[in-house]
């Protein structure tokens, strides 16, 4: 029913400084209309009722288990580290919720196909954090590239900046921080930045045919800044990646662990038979930052900026974190009022954990590796 509102309950907030508290809570908050933020759950009870104390909301829920068996929840957030995803999107799917999960949704591609697989038996609507494909300049790129902006797409190159170390090998604290060094944990600059913008770039050209990669190490080591500890790094700082897509355009995509200097942290070329366009950003986390586009068609020499219809952004959060996660609440709502499938869903989330898989496995192995392999197991 068109006026029907969710509760939500959500998993993992600190105020002031959490995704869920940057993105989630100014995102539903936005669309009051569509959604009612019942109440959190966290860590602990006390740290629970702290942060429903910060963003105003009447409940804060023991554990997740009494939060997903709470009657007035439709919706389960999960906004927390990616090693417990699967644990509580279980919990929640098995209580009958819909679900909201961020991106990594598991560990590995064989977390993200359970869970893929209980919500399609259980009749819920899983929904993955991949943000970018919904950011404004991500779906005008898109537009333009469908009306032939650049003609027939030749090839697409990025680079950028990414993950979880900083200026010299260092993070800033190692309570928050130092989970995203160990590769185990399925958060890592292959899997977040990069991750993100795969499934931006499987919107504007389609699906991955094949690729090959190289994953590499060349910081073996991390420095904690707030404990002056020197702590072991198994997570790539270097993801070199070369492809192909079905439609046969040609990728290369390096990303390089670390912020950039300048703060031009994103260089994203598409090239064409009539033209071409160039995306850039202050880093490759392309779901969190703001973007800008420019392009030349013909003989034109130079680059000249592409702004973005206000239609894009008009009625949404100006800030860009809560924007783009409020987009894709928007289309959460509306799937589950009309029975539409627009929001990146569950099963969405496997056809990129496959892709990140068959990245792995080209890096271990030296070959290339075929899509196909992944999608037909």
């Amino acid at each position: 029913m068109p006026g029907q509102r969710f509760g939500v309950g959500i998993v993992g907030v600190e105020p002031g400084r959490s995704w869920a508290a940057r993105g989630h809570v100014p995102a539903l908050r936005a669309l009051a209309d569509s959604f009612e933020i019942i109440g959190v759950a966290n860590t602990s009870k006390a740290s629970a009722e702290a942060a429903a104390a910060a963003i105003g909301v009447r409940r804060a829920f023991a554990d997740v288990a009494e939060l997903v068996s709470a009657p007035e929840v439709d919706v389960v957030t999960v906004a927390v580290k990616v090693p417990p995803h699967l644990e509580i999107v279980k919990a929640a799917i098995n209580a009958g919720k819909h679900v909201y999960c961020e991106w990594p949704l598991g560990k590995s591609l064989a977390e993200a196909e359970q869970m893929a697989a209980l919500a399609r038996a259980r009749r819920v609507l899983g929904v993955v954090g991949t943000q970018a494909r919904v950011a404004p300049e991500i779906e005008y790129l898109r537009q333009l590239i469908a009306d032939g902006f650049v003609g027939d797409v030749l090839s697409t190159t990025l680079v950028a900046r990414g993950g979880a170390l900083q200026g010299g090998g260092s993070i800033p604290t190692k309570k928050t921080w130092a989970y995203l060094l160990d590769r185990c944990n399925g958060a890592t600059l292959l899997t977040i930045p990069v991750g993100h913008t795969l499934a931006a770039l499987r919107d504007v050209f389609g699906e991955v045919a094949e690729v090959s990669s190289v994953l590499a190490v060349r910081r073996p080591t991390a420095l904690a800044a707030d404990t002056g500890e020197i702590l072991p790094v198994t997570a790539p700082d270097q993801v070199l990646v070369c492809g192909r897509f079905t439609s046969g355009v040609p990728i290369s995509i390096h990303y390089i662990g670390g912020a950039a200097r300048d703060g031009d942290g994103l260089f994203w070329n598409i090239h064409g038979s009539k033209g071409e366009i160039r995306v850039s950003g202050p880093s490759g986390h392309t779901q969190m930052v703001p973007l800008s586009l420019r392009g030349a068609r013909g003989e034109e020499k130079m680059l000249t900026a592409l702004e973005v219809p206000i239609s894009y952004r008009l009625g949404w959060p100006n800030d860009v974190e809560a924007g783009n996660v409020a987009r894709l609440y928007s289309r959460m709502a509306r799937d589950l009022r009309e029975g539409t499938r627009t929001a990146p869903s569950f099963d969405d989330a496997v056809g990129l954990h496959q892709i990140i898989a068959a990245i792995e496995t080209a890096a271990e192995t030296g070959g290339r590796v075929v899509l196909n392999s992944f999608r037909q197991a």
